[in-house]
């Protein structure tokens, strides 16, 4: 069990987070809409897992990211953005097919995307992966990864390693049937792999999309009968509900100010991993995480430029 009350204990290693999963552009309108009726749209760096390594680089913790870009000019701008960050690209492979996009509207609440996908998903398992996976002390990954083939046999070679060497295995189960192999019962596929997670963190329109409509304390027990070890779900302006499976713990949210909300739950993620792997017991982690998710909303875009975990934790008082 993970207690809240403490620290979790790593290996000394190389990589503190490696982040397995799309790296693609997001294109975001430059005006609030509903139903994409903006005609301006503006090209960001993007990418749930690349989010989190980019953002926990600044956060003052070590970063990698195992992903493929096209061999085509915005695959060259993510490459040099991730350089431009002192992010490691040699996971990260430029591939014959075009890169990946995601069109966005901005909104003030959850925004719904269009995908428009190519090269994100052509990682192939190598004896390079495995040796970078030894070196690190978390592997996060999302549903894109497991939505398609190859990524999808590349990703359960991925937990197998990272079981077998004791890493703890962290999940973003953002389930999208519009991004899923067709012919393939996606929903089915995630059930199954929850299992091999140690820490989950779904948003409640994930859970919906899984479970379909339920309470939030039913929600998270199913997470938990599925395997998971931790389970935080978060409710945009309601905070987050985090059950271990003994107890269950309200985080408050901390923003107060809402510019847009692209990027917010990666920046949870960024701020639980920074503050974990600096030896923060799980449950002040999880208030610096909501820390971290209120300073980035109030900036426009996925990735923003964070101040380090201490600099947080004092802005907001923790």
């Amino acid at each position: 069990m993970i207690s809240f009350n403490k620290k979790i204990e790593f290996y000394d290693k190389e990589i503190d987070v490696l982040a397995v999963g799309e790296l693609l552009i997001d294109m975001i309108s430059k005006e609030y809409s509903n139903n994409f009726q903006s005609n301006d749209y503006q090209r960001y760096f993007g990418g749930s897992p690349a989010n989190i390594a980019m953002n926990i680089t600044k956060l003052g913790i070590k970063s990698q990211i195992v992903s493929a870009v096209g061999n085509d000019g915005l695959g060259d701008f993510l490459m040099q953005h991730l350089k431009n960050n002192n992010i490691n690209t040699s996971m990260v492979k430029q591939v014959d097919y075009p890169t990946s996009i995601v069109l966005i509207t901005k909104s003030i609440g959850t925004p719904v995307p269009i995908f428009y996908r190519n090269a994100d998903f052509k990682v192939h398992y190598s004896e390079e992966l495995e040796g970078t996976i030894k070196k690190t002390k978390i592997v996060h990954f999302s549903c894109w990864p497991l939505s398609m083939q190859p990524f999808r046999n590349t990703m359960e070679q991925i937990i197998k390693i990272a079981r077998k060497n004791k890493i703890i295995i962290a999940f973003d189960p953002n389930y999208h049937r519009m991004i899923w192999e067709r012919g393939h019962d996606g929903i089915e596929y995630v059930k199954s792999i929850i299992k091999y997670v140690d820490i989950i963190k779904p948003s409640e329109d994930d859970a919906q999309r899984l479970f379909g409509k339920d309470t939030i304390d039913n929600q998270i027990d199913k997470f938990l009968e599925l395997g998971a070890k931790l389970v935080i779900m978060t409710l945009g302006k309601g905070g987050a509900v985090v059950s271990n499976g003994n107890e269950k713990i309200k985080i408050p949210t901390l923003a107060s100010d809402v510019v847009d909300t692209t990027g917010a739950g990666d920046a949870f993620w960024s701020g639980f991993y920074a503050a974990i792997i600096k030896g923060y017991t799980v449950k002040q982690s999880l208030y610096l995480a909501s820390a971290v998710s209120a300073y980035k909303l109030r900036f426009l875009g996925a990735v923003v430029e964070l101040p380090s975990i201490e600099k947080i934790k004092n802005i907001y008082e923790l």
